[in-house]
């Protein structure tokens, strides 16, 4: 039975149709009120600083330990075996992403068709952009984590996907939740939507270049390419731990075309084979 005094408090939040409904767990205990030292709460500010949130501004959330626990929350892995840890936060976080992106694109890229906004919203909230998110925003200096998690180098990027994105879910309640939270997860993530959402618009098949061979390929008529992949070393975060060489004949009689790729994963090695592939198929039976 929990007593009055340690019972979970719970803010409940409506969401967008089609979203998860967003909900708060803020759990209290003698053991975890105190979390956030007045070291860490001067940490938290430079970071918060450097992501160009200031709570210290006038009409913003203010700087005590207590508002700022659910940045410290979500800045802490599960790993650390803490009893306050991210989890909560990224479930939020993960449905104010995809509302905020939503937005974004509403307000920057009107002008493009339905579906090519699905298309570069799926690309603005993916693992991988909230993992090169939270790389770029060096989560790694404040971040709380166990240590085996610190010794696995090839999970980083899933730490920094799921960090950055209960940090998400953070930042939306302690700048108000419903009330104004959602401005300022635009204020930190707009600059960055905007770079990369350009990229992507740029180069539609970026990141997505198995895809785009694919349908090239039968949009011509030539079949599937193939992938021919290995694992050349077992040293976990190596940029060239897996090879791929990925082939397409451009004819019945012709010599399949080639291109080479590595990567830390096999899905990043064919992933660059691909785009390699591609590049060098376009200009001979486009160009």
């Amino acid at each position: 039975m929990i007593t009055p005094s340690l019972q979970p408090r719970l803010e409940m939040r409506r969401t967008e149709p089609g979203l998860r409904p967003a909900f708060i767990p803020l759990p209290r205990s003698a053991s975890t009120d105190l979390a956030v030292t007045p070291e860490r709460t001067q940490q938290l500010l430079v970071f918060l600083a450097g992501l160009g949130l200031d709570p210290r501004e006038p009409g913003g959330p203010g700087a005590t330990a207590e508002v700022l626990q659910p940045i410290d929350d979500a800045l802490t892995h599960t790993s650390a075996r803490r009893e306050r840890n991210h989890e909560h936060l990224e479930f939020l976080g993960d449905a104010v992403l995809r509302l905020a992106a939503a937005e974004y694109l509403e307000r920057r890229h009107s002008r493009l068709g339905v579906g090519r906004r699905s298309a570069l919203r799926a690309q603005l909230v993916s693992d991988r952009w909230l993992a090169e998110l939270g790389e770029r925003c060096a989560l790694n200096t404040v971040w709380q984590i166990g240590a085996i998690a610190a010794g696995d180098q090839a999970g980083q990027a899933t730490l920094n996907a799921e960090l950055t994105e209960a940090l998400i879910g953070a930042v939306y309640v302690v700048w108000g939740g419903a009330n104004g939270g959602l401005k300022a997860v635009h204020r930190w993530l707009a600059p960055h939507w905007q770079q990369s959402s350009q990229e992507l618009l740029n180069d539609p098949d970026r990141h997505n270049w198995k895809s785009a061979l694919q349908e090239w390929s039968q949009a011509r008529k030539l079949g599937l390419p193939h992938y021919h992949c290995h694992q050349s070393n077992s040293r976990h975060g190596d940029a060239q731990r897996f090879h791929c060489v990925a082939s397409l004949k451009l004819g019945a009689e012709a010599e399949p075309v080639q291109g080479e790729g590595w990567g830390r994963s096999r899905r990043g090695a064919e992933q660059e084979a691909a785009r390699v592939l591609l590049n060098a198929v376009r200009p001979v039976r486009d160009g």
